[in-house]
């Protein structure tokens, strides 16, 4: 509860303190949340690990990346200007595009003045007497701050298999989110792709053109659909430009950010050639409409489920020349749209490429990197390059990764170990002054749609402290009691949270991470938004203030 009365001897902008803010990362939502607190006039620095901005865009490189959102449904909608100045080439922009797209931004709102790269947070630590944050680099300089605000993504923390002999290759070896700056030649070469998730979908697709000869090594199959990305000429981007207000309007009306809202029917209401018909219309159609824009029911009736899972698999089987290949490449631990989408551009049709191969590591699993390649339960396998596609500790992994310390040094990574709980994914009590955009039990989906909302809420909250020369801001236990209730809620009937899969925090890879949690909120945009509108208009009665 907001209590004026409660005072310590320290004010907003205290001389022992370097900044009124620290924000880590550097990536559409650390950007984003820079410019904000600066337009409020605070003295902000921004501690970035990479060597430019960009985040998620900066570090995955990898052959084939690109955006899943449409692009201008993905850009920042706060600047008219901005807006009206850039153009996007593709619907769906590739990641050199969306890195200059992050460059611009930082240059036009000359954000790069208050941003040190190269500088990765080790830890962080809150002291009660001076209501302040002291991060610590890895050089070991430190810094304090009123607030600190992480921007540091929900995949950003690699994860390589944990197999024997892993260091021991002797050619070229990279995670694909870690992607070498200067170019990979893998023309003629003997390459190796681990993992068949997002990333390595994109980046097959792309390699298989010129590699001498391509091995997939996959563990399960993930449920993929047609991207039909094109490109965008003059006249088209200006009706993309006249029509930005309705284009973020219809983000923010739909269920998780994106240009597509489910359908109003059920499966099984029409009839089985209306159903088909419907069907065939969204798998022809660009982006996420078959996942978010399908029935209803798609995504709760395991019936209706099954229904769309076969009408997918039938896909597969007409687009693999090999029927042994297309089973193999059709899921069975999950069904469609339980799992995030990977979005493709004739991925299935890479497999019918001689010189691609597909080694199923279930049945022949993975023994040891050796010097020359792989070898499987099978056979041996040589290389010259190994990619590893396999994803990420996602959501909490970025929190792992920096020794978090709040009041009566309290642990983050401890405290989330018992529970994971958060207030409106943005706050976590025993941890005042600190604020994440995007953290657990936040709204995902087409992100930057989102991270707008989160930021704009924290630095109204930081505003109305500053208005009132608070100095303290911390989620009480009922408040984050309350919201992980209404979390758990708002998941109730969705398959997705009956799979094991990033979005549940399992990650086979990874100890402590085989079982799954309630890791995201499930729950629709407008429903988020109310509650966290609400918290703001009741003064944030929900948060002690002082």
């Amino acid at each position: 509860m907001t209590n004026p009365a409660v005072r310590s001897n320290a004010s907003i902008s205290d001389n022992h303190l370097d900044y009124d803010a620290i924000v880590i990362g550097a990536g559409v939502a650390g950007l984003y949340q820079l410019y904000k607190l600066r337009n409020i006039g605070m003295n902000v620095r921004l501690f970035e690990a990479g060597t430019g901005v960009g985040g998620t865009w900066y570090w995955n490189r990898y052959p084939g990346a690109r955006f899943d959102s449409e692009s201008y449904s993905y850009g920042y909608s706060f600047s008219k200007e901005l807006l009206d100045e850039w153009d996007w080439s593709e619907h769906f922009a590739s990641q050199p595009e969306i890195l200059r797209y992050l460059q611009h931004v930082a240059t036009k709102f000359e954000l790069t003045k208050d941003i040190q790269f190269s500088s990765v947070v080790q830890s962080a630590s809150y002291s009660e007497d001076a209501r302040s944050w002291e991060i610590q680099l890895q050089d070991g300089s430190r810094f304090k701050s009123r607030f600190l605000i992480t921007g540091i993504g929900l995949l950003s923390q690699p994860t390589l298999p944990r197999i024997p002999g892993i260091d021991s290759f002797k050619g070229q070896s990279f995670h694909t989110s870690r992607w070498p700056h200067e170019p990979v030649s893998y023309e003629g070469k003997r390459v190796a792709v681990v993992g068949t998730g997002a990333t390595g979908v994109q980046t097959i697709q792309e390699v298989c053109k010129d590699v001498g000869h391509l091995t997939v090594f996959q563990r399960r199959p993930n449920w993929c659909a047609p991207l039909h990305n094109a490109k965008i000429d003059s006249d088209e981007m200006k009706e993309i430009r006249a029509g930005y207000e309705e284009i973020f309007e219809t983000c923010n009306q739909t269920a998780a950010g994106f240009l597509h809202t489910a359908d109003a029917r059920s499966t099984f209401e029409v009839s089985e050639e209306e159903r088909y018909e419907f069907w065939e219309n969204l798998y022809a159609s660009k982006g996420f409409g078959i996942w978010q824009g399908n029935f209803k029911d798609v995504l709760t009736n395991p019936e209706a489920n099954k229904a769309m899972s076969d009408f997918v698999a039938n896909k597969i089987r007409q687009r693999v020349n090999d029927p042994e290949t297309a089973e193999k490449l059709i899921p069975n631990d999950h069904g469609f749209g339980t799992r995030r989408v990977p979005l493709e551009t004739r991925y299935y049709e890479s497999y019918n490429r001689e010189n691609v191969e597909l080694i199923d590591i279930i049945s022949t699993p993975i023994q040891e990197i050796t010097p020359n390649g792989i070898v499987t339960s099978d056979r041996e396998f040589e290389f010259d390059i190994i990619i590893y596609a396999t994803g990420f500790d996602a959501i909490l992994g970025s929190y792992d990764k920096i020794d978090i310390e709040g009041v009566n040094g309290c642990k983050l990574k401890a405290q989330w170990r018992e529970e994971l709980s958060t207030f409106l994914g943005i706050q976590i009590n025993n941890f005042p002054n600190l604020f994440m955009i995007l953290g657990p039990h936040a709204l995902l989906g087409n992100n930057p749609r989102s991270i707008e909302f989160n930021v704009e809420w924290i630095t109204d909250l930081i505003q109305h402290m500053t208005a009132l020369d608070l100095t303290r801001a911390e989620a009480t236990p009922e408040a984050v009691a309350s919201w992980y209730q209404h979390v758990l809620e708002q998941g109730e009937g969705l398959l997705a949270n009956q799979i094991d899969s990033w979005m549940t925090g399992v990650n086979s890879n990874l100890d402590g991470r085989q079982q799954r949690i309630v890791a995201r909120y499930s729950g629709t945009q407008s429903s988020y938004r109310k509650r966290a509108n609400e918290v703001a208009e009741s003064g944030y009665s929900e948060l002690n203030l002082m």
